[in-house]
């Protein structure tokens, strides 16, 4: 996977390879916002899907790479587990907007990613992991056969992506499967035109809460995995064009700024997201483009807000099943297994942000005991 193709300097491309990259990075995007939205009465999803689709194309136009955006898993994984909404997710955005595009412009962000500990960031990994588990649990056991169904076609994704080039559908598969099952027994959503986004102004409350329980638990992970790794990732499949690490940083601040005061949910790139389209065929932005095609006709499939209602609870919890998994993955690739333990354990029992501070904390006074450990006679 580290080794370029030589297809990058042909700009912009719609091929199956293209089109297969293309879904390659759904898994971890319509469970969480899908989440979000089941949780959360006051947002509205198809304003989700469409700033995602917007800025999927946006960024294929801009970096001629297949860049992925995502919603911002630490923010909706603790909006998921503790109903935080429609202000508070507002507030966060803007200010994770605000920080990132500011680091992006003053070149922040390597500074600032070399002080804090990969145990840190993998424990706020390992703890959204369990957040989800938990979260999947309650949907689990309202409606098993779905969700039993749901984890085995994933599973069996899983494992033939694996062995083999075939591009991992499964969420997209096992929500298309919901949603028939859904209209089959309740019938056909009324058709409704998407409304216009309007402009949402948090009040100083939603800003105090979106900035201690979603903006810093979400910064460490965006500036870990969805700038710096992103940014590594992109010099070892294109090195002609790696994208610099603070330039990630603007589009991030670009887009959170402009989206989120207008309904959109949080939103990052992510190295996982581009391993996976690129495994699955992406070489260009001509995969973003056809993702954001993709996921522009889910915001018109959901403005009428009955279709949530006709997914079964068992899906989503399949979903956040496999979101958690892949989290939980990534956290095991851990320098201080204590550390990442730590903050795991602290974000089931008191919140990710005291974890996070907690688990620095302790990082830094690991490394200084080791440090002194080495002097000593």
């Amino acid at each position: 996977m580290t080794e370029s193709t030589g297809t990058e300097e042909r700009g912009i491309r719609f091929t199956l390879e293209e089109i297969a990259g293309a879904v390659g990075d759904f898994g971890t995007i319509f469970p969480i916002l899908l989440g979000v939205a089941i949780v959360c009465p006051d947002v509205n999803i198809s304003h989700f899907f469409l700033f995602l689709a917007a800025w999927f194309i946006i960024t294929g136009l801009y970096y001629r790479l297949p860049i992925p955006i995502e919603p911002m898993k630490a923010i909706g994984a603790i909006v998921i587990a503790e109903g935080l909404c429609g202000g508070e997710i507002v507030a966060s955005g803007i200010i994770v907007g605000a920080l990132f595009l500011v680091l992006g412009l003053v070149g922040g962000m390597t500074w600032l990613g070399d002080r804090i500990p990969k145990s840190v960031i993998r424990g706020v990994q390992a703890g959204l992991a369990l957040l989800l588990l938990k979260t999947s649990f309650g949907y689990i056991v309202s409606d098993v056969l779905f969700a039993a169904f749901s984890i085995a076609i994933i599973l069996a994704f899983f494992i033939a992506s694996q062995r083999t080039r075939v591009p991992d559908i499964s969420a997209l598969l096992v929500l298309l499967i919901g949603l028939a099952a859904g209209i089959a027994t309740q019938g056909m959503p009324p058709f409704r035109l998407m409304p216009l986004p309007t402009l949402i102004l948090p009040v100083p409350a939603d800003f105090i809460a979106g900035t201690w329980d979603l903006a810093l638990p979400q910064i460490p992970l965006t500036i870990a995995n969805a700038i710096l790794a992103t940014s590594l990732l992109t010099y070892d499949l294109f090195p002609k064009k790696g994208v610099d690490p603070d330039r990630l940083s603007r589009t991030i601040g670009a887009m959170n700024l402009i989206s989120t005061p207008l309904g959109g949910f949080p939103m990052c790139h992510g190295a996982g997201g581009l391993a996976a389209m690129y495994r699955f065929g992406a070489r260009t932005g001509g995969a973003n483009i056809i993702a954001g095609i993709f996921i522009l006709i889910f915001a018109v499939a959901f403005a009428p807000p009955e279709v949530l209602t006709l997914i079964p609870f068992g899906v989503f919890g399949g979903l956040l099943v496999f979101v958690a998994l892949e989290l939980g993955k990534h956290s095991a690739k851990t320098e201080s297994y204590l550390v990442t333990g730590v903050i795991a354990v602290l974000t089931l029992l008191v919140g990710l942000t005291v974890a996070f501070i907690v688990g620095m904390v302790l990082a830094y006074a690991l490394k200084r005991w080791e440090g002194q450990q080495r002097f000593v006679p």
